[in-house]
């Protein structure tokens, strides 16, 4: 495999750049839907090599409805990624989840809005997704559960649009309908990863209780950003150990959704 390929990728934050060490690379991508959040990173992590894309752009710049998603999925199918893990920061919608838990989430509901969020605008094109996660990457995950934080193995992450945080009766309304978990960005990215046949499972670190639970004071952004940062090693080492405990490179049987349904693609998948 040459240095600009990579079979698994993390899309995350910036705190992931030191998975790599020295000899990593830098490649420049552009897609038919603009270039990704930023230039994509390409190190050896546990013995394998992994793609690194900021989800938000080096600096933060874009915000959760603006994120670039169609081009930063393309542009990791192009590098030969199948496998994607997506880290990120959640709201615990349960008292009992409180901040440092890790969820490894098994249902996904979507609430946001005006987001692109397919590839197949014609071609009459309909994806599985009634498991959202693959269960294979979410089998890493959560063996790859240490003792320094508390670690669920599922939970319902329910996307809101962003980016302003929910108010205490929508956290009220989440809740009561039984879902764990609140977050801004597991939407679109999880669909289009599965439309390109790529196996996708978010790691979510919880770092605030929402609005809406009894003992919540309502959420900050300074506050979540201290808490993800106070918990950025131990979360780190998770992440490290579930790329390890990945078995295979390629797309699952479960996750190559095209295959046998007769449905010609209107485009070549990259």
């Amino acid at each position: 495999m040459s240095s600009d390929q990579a079979t698994l990728a993390i899309i995350g934050g910036s705190g992931f750049y030191d998975f790599f060490g020295d000899d990593a690379t830098t490649v420049e991508v552009e897609t038919p839907f603009g270039a990704p959040s930023a230039p994509i990173t390409i190190g050896v992590v546990e013995g394998r090599s992994v793609a690194f894309l900021p989800r938000h752009g080096r600096k933060h710049e874009y915000s959760p409805h603006t994120v670039p998603y169609r081009a930063n999925m393309w542009a990791l199918r192009s590098l030969g990624v199948r496998r994607v893990f997506g880290p990120c920061a959640v709201g615990s919608l349960r008292a009992d989840w409180g901040p440092g838990t890790v969820a490894v989430p098994d249902q996904l509901v979507d609430r946001t809005s005006g987001r692109d969020q397919t590839f197949f605008d014609a071609g009459g094109v309909h994806v599985s997704f009634a498991d959202p996660y693959c269960e294979e990457l979410r089998t890493a995950a959560i063996a790859s559960a240490g003792t320094e934080l508390t670690l669920k193995d599922h939970g319902t992450m329910v996307v809101v649009q962003g980016p302003r945080f929910s108010t205490r009766a929508e956290s009220r309304w989440f809740a009561g309908l039984g879902w764990e978990l609140v977050n801004m960005t597991g939407h679109p990215e999880a669909v289009l990863a599965r439309e390109l046949e790529m196996c996708y499972s978010a790691i979510a670190l919880v770092t605030d209780l929402d609005a809406g639970v009894e003992s919540g004071e309502g959420v900050s952004a300074v506050n979540v950003f201290a808490e993800f940062e106070r918990n950025l090693v131990p979360f780190k080492a998770l992440v490290r150990r579930a790329v390890a405990a990945v078995e295979g490179d390629q797309t699952c049987d479960k996750c190559a959704v095209h295959a046998g349904t007769g449905v010609q693609l209107p485009f070549e998948l990259p």
